[in-house]
């Protein structure tokens, strides 16, 4: 580069001959000048390739192994964050599953619940049902009975002032037997002989 300088200098130094009268002294085309011009630029550029260049480059490259350091810590980070990420939509799709299976559960034992209290509402009102009815049966008997006696005894009453004698007992059962007999006691029991 500076040989090509040294090359050029006689060329500018001939094509500035005939107009240097025209030219300002700043653009004048002073050859000395021009050759220690060069010679300092050649020195300073030497000065700065031996001991300017290797620092200025060391802290490039130590700026380049930052800057790439921290590009694969990014990546690093990124790639952790990407496996966070899918662990964690592994565990929420795991939780949205058992929650299903929870509610499948809850549903399912509060039909087996509702069905077993169904059933037990099922059998309470059967058993409620037959001791109403044993109850009925009961009171219809000694209703029945009650009033069998009622029955006997006007019986022997109304046999009394008929034949204005009293009976003896077992003249009194032979009457009250055949009265008894003759009166329909299953209509007031529902249908029942007792």
């Amino acid at each position: 580069m500076v040989g090509e300088l040294l090359n050029a200098a006689p060329l500018l130094l001939a094509a500035t001959e005939g107009a240097e009268e025209e030219l300002s002294p700043l653009v004048k085309v002073v050859p000395g000048l021009m050759i220690w011009t060069l010679l300092a630029f050649g020195a300073a550029m030497i000065v700065l390739k031996k001991f300017a260049w290797p620092k200025i480059s060391e802290v490039l490259d130590e700026r380049q192994q930052l800057i790439n350091d921290s590009i694969s810590s990014a990546e690093k980070t990124r790639s952790d964050a990407d496996k966070i990420l899918a662990e964690y939509r592994q565990r929420l799709t795991e939780a949205r599953e058992q929650a299903d299976e929870i509610l499948d559960r809850a549903r399912k034992a509060a039909e087996t619940t509702e069905a077993q209290a169904v059933e037990a509402g099922r059998e309470k009102r059967e058993e409620l049902v037959e001791a109403a009815r044993r109850d009925i049966e009961a009171e219809t008997r000694r209703a029945l009975d009650e009033i069998r006696k009622e029955v006997a005894d006007l019986t022997v009453l109304a046999t009394e002032r008929v034949t204005r004698k009293t009976l003896d007992a077992e003249s009194q059962k032979q009457l009250v037997e055949d009265a008894l007999r003759e009166i329909d006691f299953s209509s007031l029991a529902g249908g029942r002989d007792n």
